[in-house]
């Protein structure tokens, strides 16, 4: 028996390709299926089950391409129901894998078709789990991404989540190793571990959510902090519960090189977004004036989906040549698949053009410490909030990057501001979109908090809560 963990960095995801005696099993694939296809082929091995551990709400899932191109069952769990042949298992049902054997342990909360994958050898031990968005290494899933269509709270899921983890984890040998669908960066847990597997014993020592003392205690923990999910997410459930166009034709339409006069005119006439992907400081000094900065080296696709939010928006790309698939493939796996075309020759070819150009107004570090003068100085933290909670500049207002479409409404223009995240990363996402929308009167400054840390600028963990956006949903 081969196991083999397919960890998505940016999506920070786990797919699990497992194999034995000539049969092949997929858990949680991703939207592009050639690579399964052609470890198959490698392997000379047969997919004969394409799991899915629940509908996903954070990527658009392979399944139903691979099934159609591989002639394998899609298996999901009780309660599931797709808008394509799929296996719907019981609880506890048993699925054949060469020597291997899997058993479906249904474990509603996170969403009420949520199960995990219990695998014995061929002795028939018990060896692996693999524990979806049920149990995350720290953590668990999160319990409020199924109100709408389970009817319920997200406190009565909680209360279910709780029920699957002891009756259906808890007793289950220490000795296990834990496969989860997601680790640390996922919008999908709180506090998940770095790590990507783990033994069921360590879990169950030093998981908050494992120790709580009662049930109570468990849903109040499980719910407190919870930050409104990231507003794609329902799109992308309902992609992956009727089935998505074909990867392969999301690619070809939108593997399509422009011209400056063709790119500008699609522009125009699409209303379709200009997302430009190139490294930070390039974008900074020269970029197409209304588009949108958003990284390919960083945590692209999810950023993408909180910001953009709506899955069919019309997108035109600006991208270092060489990697337009990248692009466009990354964007798919979230379920962005109207990407119209990229400029050719990327932005030289938009500056030999003559046409017109903008840049981010920026500035360093020490720039900053010889400017700050609070509490004169108006300063954004667009980090997160438990970023800002451990420390901060002082006087510093936290304007969290993913709520950005709601506090750029509060700004007043005439004030200048200066912006900051962590790195770089996220503060010239927000300034690329405060230009986009008129916005001029604000510096941003390069290296983020990293930088300003090192210098001699008051700093505090102190939180005034005034200075605290407040998101209500």
């Amino acid at each position: 028996m081969h196991i083999e963990q397919i960890y998505t960095g940016c999506l920070a995801q786990g797919a699990y390709y497992i194999t034995s005696d000539g049969e092949a099993a997929i858990i949680d694939p991703l939207r592009e299926v050639t690579p399964y296809l052609d470890r198959l082929k490698k392997d000379g091995v047969r997919l004969k089950y394409i799991f899915e551990t629940h509908f996903h709400a954070d990527f658009v899932s392979g399944h139903l391409e691979l099934a159609q191109k591989t002639g394998a069952a899609i298996v999901y769990g009780p309660t599931a129901n797709p808008g394509f042949e799929a296996i719907v298992a019981e609880d506890l049902q048993s699925f054949q894998l060469g020597k291997a054997t899997f058993q479906l342990l249904h474990t509603p909360g996170h969403t009420m078709e949520s199960s995990c994958l219990l695998l014995f050898d061929a002795e028939g031990k018990p060896s692996v789990l693999f524990s979806g968005d049920t149990l995350f290494l720290g953590d668990v899933g999160r319990p409020d991404l199924a109100q709408q269509a389970a009817h319920m709270t997200q406190e009565e899921l909680a209360g279910l989540l709780y029920d699957s983890l002891q009756l259906k984890i808890m007793p289950l040998p220490d000795d296990l190793t834990v496969y989860p669908a997601h680790g640390a960066g996922s919008a999908c847990g709180k506090h998940m571990m770095k790590e990507t597997s783990d033994s069921l014993g360590n879990q169950k020592r030093v998981n908050y959510a494992l120790n709580q003392p009662s049930r109570e205690d468990f849903i109040r923990a499980v719910t407190e902090g919870l930050t409104p999910p990231p507003g794609y997410f329902g799109m992308n459930v309902a992609m992956n519960k009727s089935g998505a166009e074909a990867f392969d034709e999301v690619l070809l339409r939108g593997h399509r090189a422009l011209s400056p006069d063709a790119w500008e005119q699609m522009a125009e006439h699409t209303h379709a977004l200009m997302l430009d992907t190139r490294k930070g400081s390039d974008f900074a000094q020269s970029f197409i004036p209304g588009s949108i900065h958003i990284g390919l080296d960083g945590d692209f696709a999810p950023w993408v989906g909180a910001l953009v939010v709506d899955v069919k928006q019309p997108i035109l790309l600006v991208v270092d040549p060489g990697r337009e698939e990248e692009a466009i493939t990354r964007l798919a796996r979230v379920g962005f698949d109207q990407v119209l075309g990229y400029l050719n020759g990327g932005i030289s070819a938009w500056v030999e053009s003559g046409r017109e150009t903008d840049r981010v107004n920026r500035i360093t570090a020490e720039e900053f410490a010889e400017q700050f003068d609070p509490p004169r100085s108006i300063v954004y933290d667009v980090r997160k909030e438990t970023e800002y909670a451990a420390e901060h500049v002082q006087d510093a207002f936290n304007r969290p990057l993913a709520y950005i479409n709601d506090w750029i409404r509060d700004i007043n223009p005439d004030q200048h501001l200066l912006l900051h995240c962590a790195g770089g990363y996220r503060s010239l996402i927000a300034a690329s979109i405060l230009l986009s929308r008129g916005y001029r009167n604000f510096t941003e400054v390069a290296g983020g908090f990293s930088a300003l840390s090192k210098t001699s600028i008051p700093k505090t963990d102190f939180i005034c809560q005034s200075k605290v956006f407040s998101f209500v949903s």
